[in-house]
């Protein structure tokens, strides 16, 4: 994780935002984070991690707690090299889509209207409050599932516990299983929750394309009087 951290009370917290470090404070002081740590040490002594020591937490970087308008939930980083930059889905720009994120453009493109693909980089998304969250913030190179069950998942469990209790009217698009099974921890009577099947090549045509979230979402925004998502940046 980043070198650059700021103190909140005796725990050293990593340079993320102000809201997001208030929030999950009791996570990087609790004793399973001290292990998950040690942990990402020892795979590091051994094997390549993806992504980046400073890009681990970018998500809660680029999209303030308070900015915040939709989230999107991923499984873990991708895991090729050069693919994994702390948001979901995401690649860096200049590297080609993987096929999942092929087939969120290509939806973007049916539900939005013709554009020029803009690449993979998702930042922009991100800029505008709309949180790319991976469940698993960690992956060894080439297997993907592999830092599974050793603490990230209660650590972004907090991250969307947090979202759920302190805000309102928040857009969770639930893409797959993995992602599904997280709705238990999102109050459905304060926020909207959009669900498909996973973009994945493997599951996308059984509904993810075609399922008109893009669009959905920026009905939702719009008619809470607030700006749309420009997708198709």
């Amino acid at each position: 994780m980043s070198n650059n951290a700021i103190s909140h009370g005796s725990v050293r917290m990593p340079d993320i935002d102000p809201g997001w470090a208030h929030r999950l404070a009791a996570e990087f002081a609790a004793p399973y984070f001290k292990e998950l740590k040690d942990f990402l040490v020892e795979e590091r002594a051994h094997y390549t991690i993806y992504p980046r020591g400073r890009d681990i937490l970018r998500a809660f970087q680029v999209t303030p707690f308070d900015a915040v308008r939709v989230v999107i939930l991923g499984q873990d980083p991708y895991h090729g090299p050069g693919q994994a930059h702390g948001l979901s889905f995401s690649v860096p720009h200049g590297v080609p889509p993987p096929p999942s994120l092929q087939n969120i453009i290509k939806e973007v493109q049916r539900d939005i209207g013709p554009f020029t693909p803009f690449g993979g980089d998702l930042t922009p998304w991100a800029a505008q409050g709309v949180l790319l969250l991976n469940a698993t913030l960690t992956v060894r190179a080439g297997q993907p599932g592999s830092h599974r069950g050793h603490g990230w998942e209660r650590f972004t469990d907090a991250a969307i516990s947090a979202l759920s209790k302190e805000r309102d009217g928040l857009i969770f698009l639930l893409w797959g299983s993995h992602a599904q099974a997280k709705e238990t921890l999102i109050d459905a009577a304060r926020h909207y929750i959009l669900k498909a099947p996973h973009p994945s090549p493997l599951s996308a045509h059984r509904g993810f394309l075609g399922c008109g979230h893009f669009s959905k979402v920026n009905e939702i925004l719009q008619a809470q009087g607030r700006a749309p998502i420009n997708w198709t940046l």
